[in-house]
């Protein structure tokens, strides 16, 4: 599974930052600029605003970090499972010591 590149997660965070309004940090100048090129960020309206493709961008990115969350629970339970099920296979195969049926003879 590819986990999602730093980059995107960062971009998400500037993104979300910008939808709700806050201050962006002072490092965020040339990913304001890069987000105004793209399209991504209004550009005549402070503070900024996401435009269309920004908000369906910061959509995709959010699914995207919930997909992998998911993602990597569902990898987890299945290795904790393989490992309960590698744990309890070494008893499987021993003959119980009083009869199939139960009873001694």
């Amino acid at each position: 599974m590819d986990t999602i590149p730093l980059e995107d997660l960062a971009l998400l965070e500037v993104l979300q930052r910008i939808d709700q309004c806050l201050p962006l940090e002072s490092g965020d100048t040339k990913i304001r600029q890069r987000l105004i090129d793209s399209g991504l960020v209004t550009v005549d309206v402070e503070p900024l605003q996401l435009t269309s493709a920004g908000i369906e961008l910061c959509k995709s990115l959010q699914h995207r970090v919930a997909a992998d969350s998911q993602a990597a629970k569902i990898i987890e339970k299945r290795e904790a499972d393989d490992a309960d099920v590698e744990g309890n296979v070494s008893g499987a195969d021993s003959v119980p010591l009083n009869g199939a049926n139960g009873h001694r003879r």
